[in-house]
């Protein structure tokens, strides 16, 4: 029996964990919304998406309504988005998205995670040509008419759209765009009274590489490693 709770404590603790996470990469990206276009999500798209983000993570109110407050303040700390890439066990291609306020640290960090766990980092385009940055859009199916809808969105940059699912399992419509046509795909799925779950840019990569259960298990743990530190915000790999 105490096994078992054990068991059962350790797996909250890691769900607990995981969401703190997440409430700490999205309250950042709050912080940079807000610095580059203002507290008012009614003129603010950036900030809009994130609040849409913050609601799919259900961030609670209080949480996101400090968050913004604290980021309009003038003592407010200024992230900026840093990129590193480079390559974990058995030659799997990273690209580490951070949000720090000191690169010195941030970068000395990703370089030690990617040694500890048999990787290596490598310098800037070294691995980016093998991904391309796109804009993605996470719907919820009911009510859609999704063969209408692609034909509309391909006028304003949808490049892909197919079926997919969240955490929980749920279905879920996933329409991409090129990033440069991010802006103007996120204002016509709105103009259409679409909320999107989750609006994001993702590094998605060219080709996908298989691995034994094993070498995954190794290539996972840096990936891990990496999530788990305060100045990362995403990782992004080709890990079919």
């Amino acid at each position: 029996m105490g096994r078992i709770f054990e068991t059962r404590k350790h797996t909250m603790f890691a769900r607990w964990n995981k969401m703190a996470k997440v409430f700490t990469r999205l309250a950042k990206e709050i912080a940079i919304a807000v610095k580059a276009g203002g507290p008012s999500p009614d003129s603010n798209p950036s900030l809009r998406r994130v609040l849409q983000n913050c609601r799919a993570a259900n961030m609670p109110k209080d949480k996101v309504e400090s968050a913004i407050k604290r980021a309009s303040g003038q003592d407010q700390q200024s992230y900026d988005i840093v990129l590193y890439e480079g390559y974990g066990a058995h030659g799997v291609p990273m690209i580490v998205e951070t949000a720090t306020d000191n690169p010195t640290r941030t970068v000395a960090n990703v370089r030690m995670h990617f040694k500890d766990h048999g990787g290596n980092m490598g310098a800037t385009g070294s691995v980016a040509f093998m991904f391309q940055r796109m804009g993605v859009f996470r719907l919820d199916p009911a009510g859609l008419d999704l063969e209408t809808l692609e034909l509309e969105l391909i006028d304003f940059g949808l490049e892909e759209m197919g079926e997919g699912s969240g955490e929980k399992s749920e279905k879920q419509i996933i329409v991409r765009c090129a990033f440069s046509n991010f802006g103007q795909l996120q204002a016509a799925i709105e103009a259409r009274g679409i909320t999107p779950i989750s609006a994001e840019s993702e590094y998605i990569p060219t080709t996908h590489v298989e691995l034994p259960e094993a070498q995954v298990t190794e290539v996972m743990a840096l990936v891990d490693a990496l999530e788990q530190d305060e100045d990362v915000q995403r990782v992004f790999h080709n890990l079919a």
